[in-house]
């Protein structure tokens, strides 16, 4: 009974909706045409008239209501449904023309007098409810404009401003523009001391040497900033830098995650793929096309095959059986990958459902997934060329299978009279839509099917001694398991103590290294497996089958798709569109990352999303004239930095203006050079480019430095480097395993591995102040700094203040630091002197000196602990 009332209950509430949109829109079209009413004599009188029309208005509602609660008590109640339905409509226009009629009360009502425009006649096939209602749109409402990021990047005229002479470049004009029309100006010049440490750390994420600054600050030539910025885009600590925030947005990590985090040993590749396409200045479309679509656009090319690894990040399960609904997982991935790190698109939101405020609908996304139904993983592509890192690798690996290949060819015999039944258990524990596949014969596979046995073999777990193992042990211990007995339970005893023998040499399996390369490929066919939308996002509920197509709100452009004879040609037909001038999104949103880069925060601050919930540009202009800029000088990477640099935009000082933060608390309008605290990466770099022991190599393997002792990572997790240098190697190429993140970096706002990583967010929180005064690499970092300083500096201490400086600050300290430092010194002194003489400390003396610059232990180790302190300050950990 209540089932069939609420359905009567709708089709009311349905005619009320009609009734009061139709007068709404009525009224509106009534507000823009009506002429205008005479004034009232006197502010008495109109006010009077307002309060007036006031009381009309909420009468008129009043009167509304109350039909519409009449309506509902009226209606009638029955336990047939078939009756109900019959019921409903038949009350629903009843009610409709009464609540219509209370619209035209209130219309009227809020009117006055006034005469009302002529009624637009209604359509004699108009449903009931309307035709019921006394008004009608006066006029449609105008089509909604494109949202400002979907129209086509122009290039905006630069404005003209009062104060000429601070234009550098067209940057300068859009940003000066701006801050004049509030009344402002810009600020002065950073000195140079402070330029070069501020645009070394955001370009190289490294601190300069002093020896780098004094160079600088005493150049007096009229293109000293030209040479810097040049040589700073010059050297390979650049493409370091660029790589480490790109690889945010790739999701990049060294292992699968999930409950396995199983180890992928060959993923840097892509990771060093990303450090030279940075340096070599790539052009950004190539660089986009070829991790989109490499093995398709350029198939000779191995880097570019390296490349489509960008694919590949994501968050792996090999032990999943469900693998029709992991290839919709990993598809879903890549889309929302694409959309979210190179059109700053919300697009994921339309996988289960049209996306509530931007154009895309549920059709866009599933169109954009076509672009991606026939691509699939490789984890041992073979490198082509082999280099010295490659040749050591092979050399190391067979002397380790030559020691264990006793032990492993026994191995193999226990296990070759169960291979096919331990293979054929292995596929039945997979879920039905999977086995339907996996069991069929390959030359009745479908595209599908091949996806998914392509999986079972290259990716989940099938390695033989797994699934060999795994069965020896069910025959051996399951008594309803076929060929359970004596001898099951002898063949898995032997195999468990030759396992067990294996593994004792386990220090000579080479620790890492790869002669493979992980990539994607269309297993050499080009027919692609059909792609529907589901129902929900639910991939067990499939409806309308689409194509691959792009997103309707952004181009009515069809993709151009030409198959070749191993590969469908669909990325390749994305990728050309991505990065394509006529894409009002490529440009934009890249041009915008580089700009957060710099200056703390985008000119569209949710850099993720151009789209109608993110932020709007506070300079849209210069957003526009970067973009444009971008693309059409070859897509230049450096050129855009070098632009940014060389800005007046970027010499200001970040001194604070009162009237600046008064006007501005948000330094929207870049009055003054944002402060900002170093990334995670360059806390830890800069020690180690201050102590003098950062190993300055380019690419290869992921190392593993110390960790905590209580961090309890399991040694297959995080088994420490051999080659002690390893721990000294920039934070890049620490290995990034999603299990366990490395606790310095974690405490600095590390990015999230999981998905694609955006903002680094700035947090400031207790236990980073904890990590840098406890953690045992920051202060064996300090002892070395400690050592650096008293090594070149000598025994006079204001000489060892002012060199401390000049490595952590790149400035000389100015007297009152000077008497504080020392007066640390003193204090600290007397207090280590108590507790060696109390028995309860151990001096922590400088690393690295030499026997002749050993003097006061107990001094020294004072000033180990001074440096450590120094190191704890927000000079050190911020760029001004």
């Amino acid at each position: 009974m209540t089932t069939n009332k609420s359905k009567a209950l709708v089709a009311v509430l349905l005619s009320f909706t009609s009734a009061t949109a139709l007068w709404a829109f009525e009224r509106s079209a009534y507000a823009q045409s009506a002429p205008p009413q005479p004034a009232a004599e006197t502010p008495e009188q109109a006010a009077a008239a307002a309060r007036a029309a006031s009381v009309k208005a909420l009468a008129a509602s009043a009167e509304a209501l109350n039909v519409l609660a009449k309506a509902l008590a009226a209606l009638p109640v029955s336990a047939d449904p078939t009756a109900a339905q019959a019921e409903a409509p038949a009350a629903a226009p009843k009610t409709s023309a009464a609540l219509a009629s209370s619209g035209a009360a209130l219309l009227a009502a809020s009117r006055g007098n006034s005469a009302a425009p002529a009624a637009t006649p209604i359509p004699a096939h108009a449903p009931a409810s309307v035709a019921a209602a006394p008004t009608a749109i006066a006029a449609a409402p105008a089509p909604t404009p494109a949202h400002w990021s979907n129209l086509p990047v122009v290039a905006p005229a630069a404005p003209q401003v009062a104060q000429k002479d601070w234009v550098r470049n067209p940057i300068d004009a859009f940003v000066l523009a701006k801050i004049e029309a509030k009344g402002l100006k810009p600020s002065p010049e950073a000195d140079r001391a402070a330029y070069i440490r501020r645009a070394t750390l955001d370009v190289w994420g490294l601190l300069p040497s002093p020896e780098e600054v004094t160079a600088f600050v005493d150049d007096n030539s009229p293109d000293a900033y030209e040479k810097l910025a040049d040589r700073l885009l010059a050297s390979p600590h650049y493409g370091e830098r660029q790589a480490r925030r790109w690889l945010d947005l790739a999701r990049y990590a060294d292992s699968a995650g999930f409950q396995g985090d199983a180890t992928r040993e060959n993923y840097y590749r892509y990771r060093d793929y990303v450090i030279n396409a940075f340096n070599s200045d790539k052009p950004y479309d190539i660089f986009l096309k070829e991790q989109l679509a490499g093995d398709e656009l350029f198939p000779n090319d191995q880097n570019a095959h390296i490349a489509t690894g960008f694919l590949t990040g994501y968050p792996d399960n090999p032990n999943s059986r469900d693998l029709v609904e992991r290839k919709f997982q990993i598809t879903t991935d890549m889309v929302d990958t694409v959309g979210s790190s190179i059109l700053g698109s919300t697009v994921g939101c339309a996988r289960c459902h049209n996306h509530k405020t931007d154009k895309f609908t549920m059709k866009d996304y599933y169109s954009l997934q076509a672009f991606f139904a026939n691509t699939s993983t490789t984890e041992d592509f073979p490198v082509q060329k082999k280099g010295p890192a490659e040749e050591n690798y092979l050399k190391n690996l067979q002397k380790y299978l030559d020691t264990v290949k006793e032990i492993q060819d026994r191995r193999a015999e226990l296990l070759a009279p169960v291979k096919d039944a331990a293979f054929t258990y292995h596929k039945e524990r997979y879920l039905t839509d999977s086995r339907e596949a996996i069991f069929k014969p390959e030359k009745d596979w479908t595209p599908r099917d091949r996806w998914v046995n392509h999986r079972l073999v290259n990716h989940n777990v099938t390695n033989d001694d797994i699934i060999g193992a795994a069965y020896l042990r069910y025959v051996a211990e399951d008594k309803e398991a076929p060929g359970f007995g004596y001898e099951a339970k002898a063949r898995w005893e032997e195999y468990q103590r030759l396992t067990t023998d294996l593994k004792k040499f386990d220090n000579q399996k080479p620790a890492r290294g790869s002669v493979t390369f992980t990539g994607v490929e269309e297993l050499g066919r080009p027919d692609a497996p059909p792609t529907f939308i589901f129902s929900g996002g639910n991939h067990e509920r499939p409806t309308e089958e689409v194509q691959p197509a792009f997103p309707a709100n952004l181009t009515d452009q069809a993709p151009v798709i030409t198959p070749t004879a191993t590969s469908s040609g669909r990325r390749s037909a994305l990728a050309n569109w991505i990065a394509s001038r006529e894409n009002p999104l490529t440009s934009r949103v890249y041009a915008n990352r580089i700009w957060s880069q710099y200056f703390s925060t985008g000119i569209v601050r949710t850099v993720n999303d151009f789209g109608k919930a993110g932020d709007r540009p506070t300079n849209q202009e210069l957003l526009d004239y970067l973009a444009d800029s971008f693309s059409k000088n070859g897509w230049s990477v450096k050129g855009l930095h070098r632009q940014i640099l060389l800005s007046s935009t970027y010499r200001q000082s970040s001194d604070y203006r009162p009237e600046v933060a008064k006007a501005d608390p948000d330094n929207k309008l870049l009055a003054v050079f944002p402060r900002q605290r170093l990334e995670a990466e360059e806390i830890r770099d800069a020690l180690l480019v201050a102590s003098g022991k950062l190993e300055d190599r380019v690419g290869g393997p992921s190392v593993y430095p110390p960790v905590p002792a209580n961090l309890g990572a399991a040694p297959a997790a995080w088994t420490v480097s051999k080659n002690q240098k390893d721990w000294y190697r920039r934070s890049l190429y620490i290995f990034t395993r999603r299990s366990v993140p490395y606790p310095l970096l974690e405490a600095f706002n590390a990015p999230n591995t999981q998905q694609v990583h955006a903002t680094r967010e700035v947090t400031t929180t207790p236990l980073q102040a904890l990590t840098l005064i406890n953690d045992e690499t920051v202060f064996q970092l300090s002892q070395a700094i400690a050592g650096r300083v008293i090594h070149e500096a000598g025994s006079d201490e204001n000489a060892e203040f002012t060199r401390l400086f000049e490595i952590l600050f790149s400035r000389n300290p100015d007297d009152f630091e000077k008497a504080a430092l020392a007066r640390f010194l003193d204090d600290h002194q007397k207090v280590l002197t108590k507790r060696i003489l109390d028995g309860k400390f151990t001096l922590a003396e400088p690393i690295a000196l030499k026997d002749d610059e050993l003097s006061n232990p107990i001094r020294q180790a004072a000033f180990v602990d001074l440096v450590h302190t120094v190191v704890n300050s927000n000079d050190f950990v911020y760029r001004f």
